[in-house]
């Protein structure tokens, strides 16, 4: 038996959002996912939309007691957009949300949890969206930018860690491009746009954080996923390249490196895809330097050499490859048979350490899914039998640790998630908690991970073979 100690101070605890644990009491504005219920909850996992989350809004000081439990230091959510913005066009905010929140952060700060706060976690609020077309408008970035300032100036004085936007590649890809996001479009030249204008309004967010002189830093939280090949074949390797190239690098070079790669430039001109820009948001990239970055990883990618002819009328990065599944890998029994490949969080760190100057980073979301039903009842000690995620999971830090002794700058860990949430339009088929949400009464029910994941962060450490 081996024990991988991590460095002094590393941060252990999970992530959620706003809107997904929140509820929707004492919210003046509707969401987009608010809207969407409304409009079609057939799209919806059992029909389950975001008025049925575990109502952190009531139960934020029992929560924070449940999070000591489990030993986190720390914290990661939302500030929803739809929530604490009264006025919408003048970023003036709503009192009764300038209260939930501030009490919040407070009841964390006391029991030790320091509180990461990200802006944008999918939830563009419903009228931005209907009268503007959200971040397809150059206006809705400004009003972006008006909320991270009332955000940052009521709550700087809290938290000390920001972040702009998680999974920024998220909307772009399932409300323009794949049909899994509001507001449901297939149109690469609109797709294209809203990435676009979504790093304009991170480095403007950036630019203003630094501009108000707020004490603590800045970044941001990308899904990172390597995309592994068949095998050494040069067309699946060019296949790969690409899919790095518009699902990886499209957002981390600007936000890292503050430039967009030449060869993504010059892919979207032959498609007819550049956006439009100005110089001023160019200077904004530019100059929009982050402290940090976060990272979610749950499965890899597998390409090929596209094969079958390509047949959609509009572009999507499958233009360039096709997904290949695994013939020798392992999957995941209870979630839709995702692969699993704990190497590929080692692979993640080298990367950012060679490629983007070994900038501070965390593991911002890791989850070990588990289909509603297949972790079982609660056990005679009242806790849920979740095992197989413990064993995954230490499979995945062994990794990380071989990383940072290989001169990785990881500061974190943050497991997917806290307690049950609700996850757009998989409800809540999906369990990824260290608590099991009782649906009907709202109990929040232990799991046996989280007697590991406590002894993991009260020591720092933890022993595997």
């Amino acid at each position: 038996m081996t024990t991988y100690s991590f460095p002094e101070g590393f941060l252990w605890g999970a992530a959620a959002s706003g809107i997904q644990t929140e509820g929707t009491k004492n919210k003046i504005h509707e969401s987009i996912w608010d809207l969407w219920h409304r409009e079609q909850p057939e799209r919806f996992f059992r029909e389950i939309g975001p008025e049925t989350v575990c109502e952190t809004y009531d139960r934020y000081k029992d929560d924070v007691q449940l999070m000591k439990q489990v030993g986190f230091n720390s914290f990661r959510t939302s500030i929803q957009w739809s929530r604490l913005i009264k006025d919408l066009e003048t970023g003036e905010p709503c009192e009764d949300a300038l209260a939930f929140y501030t009490a919040y952060f407070e009841e964390m700060i006391a029991n030790g949890i320091t509180p990461m706060i990200n802006l944008y976690h999918f939830d563009m609020p419903a009228t931005l969206q209907t009268q503007y077309g959200g971040f397809e408008s150059k206006h809705v970035v400004e009003l972006f930018v008006k909320f991270a300032r009332t955000a940052f100036k009521h709550f700087a004085h809290l938290v000390k860690h920001w972040i702009t936007f998680n999974e920024p590649i998220v909307p772009v890809e399932g409300g323009y491009l794949y049909d899994f996001h509001y507001p449901c479009k297939k149109d690469s030249k609109l797709a294209v746009q809203v990435g676009f204008n979504i790093t304009v309004a991170h480095a403007k967010t950036v630019l203003a954080f630094r501009e108000m002189g707020c004490d603590g830093q800045i970044g941001t939280v990308l899904n990172l996923t390597p995309s592994y090949t068949r095998d050494d074949r040069a067309e699946d390797q060019q296949a790969a390249y690409y899919a790095d190239l518009l699902f990886n690098r499209s957002f981390l070079d600007p936000m890292v490196l503050n430039e967009y790669p030449k060869e993504l430039c010059e892919l979207l001109d032959k498609h007819g895809l550049l956006p439009e820009f100005n110089a001023d948001e160019m200077a904004a990239i530019r100059t929009a330097k982050v402290d940090f970055l976060g990272v979610n990883y749950y499965v890899p990618r597998r390409v090929k050499a596209r094969e079958a002819e390509y047949e959609l009328d509009y572009f999507t990065p499958e233009y360039y490859f096709e997904n290949y599944l695994n013939p020798t890998g392992r999957f995941n029994p209870y979630r839709d048979n995702n692969e699993i490949l704990p190497t590929a969080i080692y692979d993640i760190a080298q990367n950012i350490q060679h490629n983007y100057g070994n900038i501070p980073w965390f593991l911002a979301e890791i989850g070990i899914a588990m289909d509603e039903g297949s972790e079982g009842n609660a056990l005679e000690d009242g806790m849920i039998d979740d095992s197989f995620r413990t064993e995954l999971m230490v499979e995945h830090l062994v990794q990380l640790h071989h990383a940072i002794d290989a001169g990785a700058n990881c500061f974190g860990v943050h497991q997917w998630t806290f307690i049950d949430n609700w996850s757009w339009i998989n409800s809540f088929k999906r369990r990824y908690g260290f608590y099991r949400l009782d649906l009907a009464t709202g109990q929040r029910i232990p799991k046996r991970h989280g007697q590991w994941f406590k002894a993991l962060a009260e020591t720092n450490a933890f022993v595997a073979p």
